[in-house]
């Protein structure tokens, strides 16, 4: 009999732990930037054979007007060489301007030969920035060929007031464009959309209400004065990593949003913030992430 209740015991106990741990939305950034070259589709391919829930990926616009996946609105110094296999100067790469380039001359340069510094497990090789209407293709593609569970989106929408009609169209179109390219893909039942710019979020919500929208914060003003900067109540509030305590965690939730805090690579730092109850985790190293088995 003791030992049937205990069984009975530990039954119970999973079946509130384990629903738990499998809302934990582990998102690489990047696609897996510590390990593949960054916002590129090898880098979605490696974070989906983590188990990652959700891609997260950056987005610029070229001279004609199609998204594609780069952090910056430029060719990074850091991480590009020219169609030629020049380096970049770091003082001349913004002249390096997506937005100036139509997307067949940025195809002809590479992301993926120069050794990052700052991620020495990275595995260099030829690469360039895809289209958000290639990536989505081919990683809904791999993920189906390998019986892996339909990839999750977040998109960040680079922009700034300084950045309008220099290195990006203004708010409404570059929401417009990125959309156009959801729906032609159908992804929206799987997409979150985030910014740091309130103007994009504004557009966003106001134009497709049913997307959540997530609010990235790298500032000191605190939840409530961050919030009171949008007109709405974003689904997911999600601040650099190193501004999360238990307070914020407990302040998001009794509101009924979500916090995904970014980017966290250090592996004791993942378990505190899990053990926090954060909503998710955005990393350059899914392999770091625990991931419950389902």
């Amino acid at each position: 009999m003791l030992n049937r209740n205990l069984l009975i015991l530990v039954f119970i106990m999973y079946s509130f732990v384990a629903p738990a741990q499998q809302k934990l939305d582990v998102q690489g950034h990047r696609g897996a930037r510590g390990l593949m070259p960054e916002n590129t589709i090898p880098a979605m391919k490696k974070a989906l054979d983590y188990g990652v829930t959700t891609l997260e990926l950056d987005l610029s616009i070229s001279k004609d007007k199609l998204p594609l996946v780069s952090h910056e609105p430029y060719f990074s110094a850091t991480i590009s060489l020219t169609p030629e296999g020049n380096a970049i100067p770091e003082a001349e790469e913004k002249n390096y301007n997506l937005y100036k380039l139509t997307y067949d001359e940025i195809r002809k340069y590479d992301v993926g030969s120069k050794p990052h510094p700052d991620f020495p497990e990275q595995q260099k090789m030829v690469a360039y920035k895809p289209l958000l209407a290639e990536l989505i293709d081919s990683v809904e593609r791999y993920a189906a060929s390998r019986n892996m569970p339909p990839p999750h989106y977040n998109i960040e929408i680079k922009a700034s007031p300084e950045g309008d009609k220099v290195f990006h169209p203004e708010p409404e179109e570059f929401v417009a464009l990125v959309m156009q390219v959801v729906q032609e893909k159908g992804i929206q039942e799987r997409l979150i959309l985030q910014s740091f710019d309130p103007r994009v979020l504004e557009q966003a919500h106001s134009k497709h209400p049913d997307i959540p929208i997530a609010f990235l914060v790298s500032n000191l003003k605190g939840l409530e004065a961050n919030l009171q900067r949008l007109s709405f109540q974003p689904a997911v509030y999600s601040p650099y990593h190193k501004l999360v305590n238990s307070k914020i965690v407990e302040a998001c939730h009794e509101k009924g949003i979500r916090i995904i805090p970014w980017t966290v690579n250090d592996k004791t730092r993942i378990r505190q913030l899990v053990r926090m109850g954060v909503d998710g985790i955005i990393t350059d190293y899914p392999d770091r992430v625990e991931i419950p088995a389902k």
